[in-house]
């Protein structure tokens, strides 16, 4: 499947663009590296079948992907780079590296989903899925053992990494790939190069407010 193939499905919000199409202008090391992302995911190495359970239903809800029309393998880019130990190059010191606490938390949300509802986090049904990670993001307190803004920063950048590297994202936002070697020319506030399209919906994004709002 290409991403192109994947991103048929996504409501238009930028119609007619595909970001492959832009392809010609990049150099052959970046085309390998963006075409290696669309097509048959990596097979799954780190994760073992539970873990890769939860953890695919935790992208689901934290990047509202469903399994109808799950347009990026969060899971499986993840998961790729847990068995290659390729992190942030960063983890907060008190926590272990980040591979240890991946297994350990997706352990934990287990845990926490068979204490509320008696099943796995992944047998839960999305209501009850969004409403154990809200009570985990926004309690007080350690949760099971791990501080909470930090355990929520290590699962959304991992999830956010994956999604927004992947063409098919790419196409849902308007991104044109890498700058290099082309370049932009129209700088400015709504201004677009050629090859990008309008955005059909600019009233709803979402607005950044102030810090006591």
């Amino acid at each position: 499947m290409t991403a192109r193939e994947v991103s048929d499905d996504v409501p238009q919000r930028f119609p007619g663009f595909h970001v492959l199409d832009q392809a010609t202008h990049w150099d052959e090391e970046t085309r390998s590296v963006v075409r290696s992302r669309v097509g048959r995911p990596p097979d799954i190495r780190f994760f073992d079948a539970v873990e890769e359970a939860a953890a695919t239903a935790l992208f689901d809800r934290l990047l509202d992907q469903h399994p109808e029309d799950r347009r990026v393998p969060v899971t499986a880019m993840v998961d790729a780079r847990l068995a290659a130990k390729e992190t942030d190059g960063w983890h907060y010191d008190s926590m272990a590296d980040d591979w240890e606490v991946w297994r350990t938390s997706l352990a934990a949300l287990d845990a926490e989903a068979h204490a509320v509802h008696g099943c796995a986090f992944a047998v839960c049904d999305e209501e009850q899925q969004l409403g154990l990670l809200s009570g985990i993001k926004d309690g007080e307190g350690e949760w099971r053992g791990f501080h909470r803004a930090r355990i929520w920063s290590l699962w959304t950048r991992y999830a956010c990494t994956a999604f927004y590297s992947h063409p098919a994202a790419w196409d849902e936002i308007g991104f044109a790939g890498p700058a290099y070697p082309r370049g932009y020319k129209n700088l400015g506030l709504d201004s677009r190069e050629p090859f990008e399209v309008a955005d059909t919906q600019p009233d709803d994004m979402p607005r950044t407010g102030t810090a006591g709002s």
